[in-house]
């Protein structure tokens, strides 16, 4: 069975590909850095669709998430903007949880894993 890497780098891809499942890397926000968790939240949500894309599949075919705040006192706003976002009736299995993030400004991280 092959392996298809999705944006490849020295230390991870963005996505592989691995028979009909698909494993997104933890996604950042790129444009909202240092903003709002809704804001960066919007802009993980838009990489992800992306990814998926890319990988051959979409939100409604998610398996799994795990999502990391730095402030779990934003746990609702977080979730107002998932909400709005994940496919009616495709809810995946999920976990939150407050930790420290990779790098000052980051909010939120977002990691997925999706079926094809």
């Amino acid at each position: 069975m092959t392996i298809q890497r999705i944006e490849p780098g020295p230390r991870m891809s963005k996505a592989v590909v691995h028979g009909n499942t698909v494993y997104l890397a933890g996604q950042v926000s790129q444009n909202a850095v240092g903003g709002s968790v809704t804001d960066q939240t919007k802009d993980i949500l838009a990489i992800i669709d992306g990814h998926l894309k890319a990988a051959g599949t979409d939100k409604s075919k998610l398996l799994s998430a795990n999502i990391w705040i730095t402030d779990i006192a934003t746990f609702a706003e977080m979730n107002a903007v998932w909400d709005a976002w994940v496919s009616p009736g495709n809810a995946p299995a999920r976990a939150t949880v407050e930790a420290k993030l990779a790098a000052p400004g980051l909010k939120v991280e977002i990691m997925v894993i999706a079926a094809k």
